[in-house]
């Protein structure tokens, strides 16, 4: 029965021309809908080349000492744009630029303000200003424009941000690599090399200046020694007063000789510290002289300190005359008896005052050919002896003052205490008997004479000590700065030793910081502005927009030939038709009843006959509409489709699922059927997530989304075309095919208390004389 319904409806599709033509309008129609609506969405955005996008540049640049180049981020702009085909950019005044977006000739503008660049610029400031765009927009010319002019803008932003970012890189590693060059240039190696000797040098001489001042601080304690023994001699002879005639008859000559030297002590003395002052005065004056030379010419300084190097060298008689004075005293003093306590001390104090004289005497050899060698540096380099003059000054000026402390405290309080010791020593020569009785008071005067003289003396000492521990404390510094400079200049020559971590540090800090100067300044500002690059990594790639359509296109299109389908073919069977089928002639006899389903079913043509007989061409139909639409999307318009069989598959079960449905639906409820397939294309076009995310869509859809076939068969023609993930493929195939269960559980079980609602419907209807 169903293949004699089959049989006859295609004879009947095919009797004329006409007909012919209807059959293939029907399978080509849906193809063509989905290809057209494939193609236009093929690359839309490849296509903006012609939206119009005005650009006006107010912006008047910018430049500071900071930034030691002009600023304009509006040209560079720009510049930028006119490389730029994303949209058709028009470079117009501002006026015109908002006059065209409001008119419609533009559908958006960007307008760069005056102080663009130098809101930019506040970054470095601290009042920190946001530099903004104008962006005008057009946003009622068209919905997807406005979207697409955006992504324009955003262009622009991201292109400000990259220069702005590129410019301040470049400037600054413009200037670290003038500085790397110029450090190692011939000129600066000249000076480094001119800086480190002239700092050598101050080094020296602060280390000999010091060397000085301890030797004039010893000294001082030696004369301090030999008060101090002097003391404790007056005090021991007093615990000898028993024995004192004894004593001061053998040494009575002793007494003589010693009040002599003494005396003559006292005039060396004078005479040397006198000397000393005045050397001083003359080293200052010679100094200053040298230094006014240097101006007119290194040969008249040089002979200048060649002249005060022999000064220094005649000063060493001084030295000579006073040692000549403390051995006439030694001399004197070792007449004293031996069983006097104070007499070894007072030799070895002796002794020591001598020794340290003569380290004196070497010291001053020492400055004399110090002098000699910087007389001969001056000559060779000038600018070391200007750089260091009034460091030399400042140290003859504190070392004059020490010996003026010195000189004013020994005549103040030494010289008047040995004057009085060789007056109580001739009163004892002259009055020896009352010299024994008073010894004691005697000895308590002198002892305080002793220690006042004690406390001075240790006050200048102390004051000479800290003098120079400073002078060390320089020299050690200056030492300190010519190490730095030679190791910096080791590592910066690429010729360190790798003595130690530290020099291996520095010098792998300075060959990375050559490595970046000395790199291409422009690819390193550009590797700053945009450091991060987005790599993109496909899953499942499609390879343009119109193949990331196909999918929902095909399918709308598949379900739209359904519809057209069941608004173009009869979904019922005339009796006539049911009469030629069973062999009864032209008609059903009397007995069927009022025509209409099932009234054939008492010889044999069941209900579901006329079912799946008429359904037979309508399937035939859609699978031709499905394999036309699939085959021509993939080699007409050249989608993609990984595998084309799985993808012509979905065609074909889409469109026996949907046919089959709608069919149903049309021949349940008859014209509300295919009103009721429109709705559900509708509710399907939006709840699909063919175009948009489901999560994007309101909740109803996205309750409503598993149970339409739309999503099922989008889902497996994607697998198809992209690859599946495991069963994918096959689980929505299986998902979409369940549909067909409730379509003819519909169709062929509730189909019957249907139809006496669709006939009561059907005859309303009609009785309207309209509907």
């Amino acid at each position: 029965m169903i293949w004699g319904i089959f049989k006859r409806d295609m004879c009947h599709a095919t009797r004329n021309v006409i007909a012919v033509i209807v059959s293939m309008g029907l399978v080509v129609v849906p193809a063509l809908y989905a290809w057209f609506n494939i193609a236009a969405s093929w690359d839309p955005y490849g296509n903006t080349k012609a939206l119009k996008v005005a650009v006006a540049n107010n912006d008047k640049g910018y430049k500071s000492d900071l930034i030691p180049v002009r600023v304009n981020v509006g040209e560079t702009i720009i510049s930028t744009l006119h490389a730029n085909d994303q949209l058709d950019w028009q470079f117009v005044k501002s006026d015109k630029a908002i006059d065209g977006v409001k008119s419609g000739e533009y559908y958006a503008a960007i307008v760069i303000p005056k102080g663009f660049s130098a809101d930019m610029m506040t970054l470095f400031s601290p009042d920190i200003k946001h530099a903004q765009l104008k962006y005008y927009l057009n946003e009622k010319i068209n919905p997807i424009a406005p979207h697409i002019t955006d992504q324009g803008a955003t262009t622009v932003v991201n292109t400000i941000d990259k220069t702005f970012a590129k410019t301040i890189a470049q400037v600054g590693l413009d200037l670290a690599s003038s500085i790397l060059h110029y450090s190692q240039s011939p000129q600066m190696a000249e000076y480094m090399r001119n800086l480190n000797g002239n700092l050598t040098t101050t080094a020296d001489t602060l280390s000999g200046a010091s060397q000085q001042v301890t030797s004039y601080s010893q000294l001082l304690g030696s004369a301090n020694d030999i008060v101090d023994s002097t003391g404790k001699l007056l005090a021991s002879a007093t615990k000898a007063g028993k024995q004192a005639q004894n004593a001061l008859k053998q040494g009575k000559s002793g007494a003589t000789s010693l009040t002599s030297a003494g005396a003559n002590v006292t005039s060396s003395v004078n005479t040397a510290l006198d000397q000393v002052s005045g050397a001083f005065d003359q080293v200052a004056a010679k100094v200053n002289k040298a230094f006014d030379a240097i101006g007119k010419g290194s040969d008249t300084a040089a002979s200048q300190l060649a002249t005060l190097s022999e000064q220094i060298s005649s000063g060493e008689s001084l030295y000579d005359t006073y040692i000549t004075s403390l051995n006439h005293m030694r001399e004197s003093v070792e007449q004293l008896p031996d069983s006097d306590s104070a007499k070894q001390a007072l030799l070895e104090a002796i002794d020591r005052e001598i020794t340290l004289l003569e380290a004196a005497k070497g010291d001053s050899q020492k400055l004399a050919q110090q002098l000699k060698d910087a007389s001969t540096q001056v000559t060779q380099d000038t600018a070391a002896a200007e750089r260091s003059r009034k460091e030399i000054l400042n140290r003859i000026t504190s070392a004059k003052q020490s010996i003026s402390n010195v000189r004013d405290d020994y005549a103040t309080n030494v010289k008047p205490k040995i004057d009085a010791l060789a007056s109580t020593v001739s009163t004892l020569i002259s009055q020896t008997d009352s010299m024994i009785t008073q010894l004691s008071g005697t000895a308590d005067g002198l002892d305080d004479v002793t220690g006042d003289v004690g406390t001075n003396v240790t006050s200048i000492r102390s004051t000479l000590g800290a003098i120079a521990k400073k002078l060390d404390s320089s020299a050690a510094t200056v030492k300190e700065l010519i190490t730095k400079l030679e190791t910096g200049g080791n590592a910066g020559d690429g010729n360190s030793d790798g003595g130690d971590g530290d020099n291996d540090a520095d010098s792998g800090e300075s060959d990375e910081l050559r490595a970046l100067a000395t790199a291409n300044a422009s690819t390193l500002s550009t590797l700053i502005s945009a450091p991060v690059a987005l790599h993109r990594v496909s899953v499942y790639p499609i390879a343009n927009y119109g193949s990331a359509m196909a999918p929902f296109y095909t399918i709308l299109s598949i379900w739209v030939g359904a519809i057209i389908l069941c608004a173009m073919l009869k979904v019922t069977i005339s009796d006539r038709e049911k009469a030629h089928v069973l062999g009864l002639g032209d008609t059903l006899p009397r007995i069927a009843g009022p025509s209409g389903p099932g009234n054939a079913s008492r010889w044999g043509l069941r209900l579901d006959h006329e079912y799946f007989g008429r359904y037979a061409i309508f399937a035939l139909l859609a699978l031709l509409q499905g394999t036309l639409v699939c085959l021509g999307d993939t080699y007409f318009l050249g989608v993609q489709a990984n595998h084309a069989l799985q993808f012509l598959a979905v065609g074909w079960l889409a469109a026996l699922v949907f046919s089959n449905i709608v069919y149903t639906l049309t021949v349940s409820f008859g014209d509300i059927g295919k009103a009721v397939a429109v709705v559900l294309l509708v509710m399907q076009v939006a709840g699909s997530g063919g175009t948009f995310p489901i999560e994007t869509l309101p909740k109803f859809f996205q309750m409503l989304y598993p149970f339409l076939p739309f999503p099922h068969a989008i889902d497996a023609m994607h697998a198809a075309m992209a690859g599946s993930y495991g069963n994918e493929y096959l689980l929505d195939m299986v998902y979409l095919a369940l549909f067909l269960i409730p379509s003819l559980l519909l169709g062929l079980v509730l189909r019957k208390p249907v139809i006496r609602l669709n006939n009561w419907v059907s005859r309303n209807l009609e009785s309207t004389k309209v509907m």
